[in-house]
């Protein structure tokens, strides 16, 4: 076979390659209504097949931007994104249903939705509500930014069916955050920065004070300032620390070192 017949066969292929590409496309765009691709994404959304229900509602979105199936398509393509570990892409989902369709029923879900995906492992919440998963070694930005997006749910719905839900994840983000700031104090306590210790347990009490990290927070900071030589501080945290937490576990220990300073 010579070059210039085989030039011949590749470009002919590729010409045959291309018209049947078109052709398909064409096809596709052409004869396939909203409807029908609407059904097929649910059938694949409902069936939890996540991929296909992402290229199929993405198609919708594509071909029909307007109508009654790409406002439903649109959030329902952030769940999608959502289930399948892609956060950014839900989030980005959502914001696009609130900002195109910001009077639609169910823009409550859509904030809702926003605050899940901030969560990032969808399988694994309710785990970590409950206490199976340690929350607080997070990157906090996340976290804030979920309990952001429940806090608008909440104003702008009170009384949505999400609310409740709603609620108890922001509980237990601020929880969360504030276990975060103890461990950071933990650390700074064991290294002997006790000033850096000491503003991380000013700042729980300041901003969590509905938390139970605010029993660690006095207990490390009546710790640090027996530590330092500050008695007088020391006692006075001591005193918030029994007024509130009869029981805690840092009474004694504080009140050893107290001693052992005498």
């Amino acid at each position: 076979m010579n070059a210039t017949r085989l030039i011949l066969i590749l470009t002919l292929s590729l010409i045959l390659s291309a018209c049947s590409w078109f052709k398909d496309n064409e096809k596709l765009d052409d004869t396939v209504p909203a409807q029908t691709l609407y059904s097929s994404a649910k059938k694949e959304l409902t069936s939890k097949n996540w991929e296909a229900a992402i290229k199929q509602y993405e198609a919708l979105r594509a071909r029909y931007p307007f109508g009654k199936y790409s406002q439903q398509a649109e959030i329902e393509l952030a769940y999608a994104y959502y289930k399948s570990g892609e956060p950014e892409l839900a989030i980005a989902a959502a914001d696009r249903f609130i900002h195109n369709y910001p009077t639609h029923k169910n823009l409550d879900y859509a904030y809702y939705l926003k605050g899940l995906s901030d969560f990032k492992d969808s399988n694994s919440v309710m785990d970590r509500i409950t206490g199976g998963y340690d929350f607080s070694d997070r990157d906090p930005k996340a976290a804030l930014e979920a309990y952001k997006d429940f806090t608008i749910l909440l104003e702008k719905f009170p009384e949505s069916r999400y609310a409740d839900d709603a609620r108890q994840r922001m509980r237990f983000i601020l929880e969360a955050q504030a276990v975060h700031e103890i461990k950071v104090a933990r650390h700074y306590l064991k290294i002997e920065a006790y000033v850096a210790a000491l503003n991380r347990t000013k700042y729980v009490i300041e901003h969590y004070q509905r938390t139970p990290s605010v029993e660690d927070a006095l207990g490390l900071q009546a710790t640090i300032y027996a530590s330092i030589g500050m008695p007088g501080l020391a006692n006075d945290s001591l005193r918030i620390l029994k007024l509130n937490f009869p029981e805690s576990r840092y009474i004694k220990r504080v009140e050893k070192k107290l001693a052992e300073k005498e």
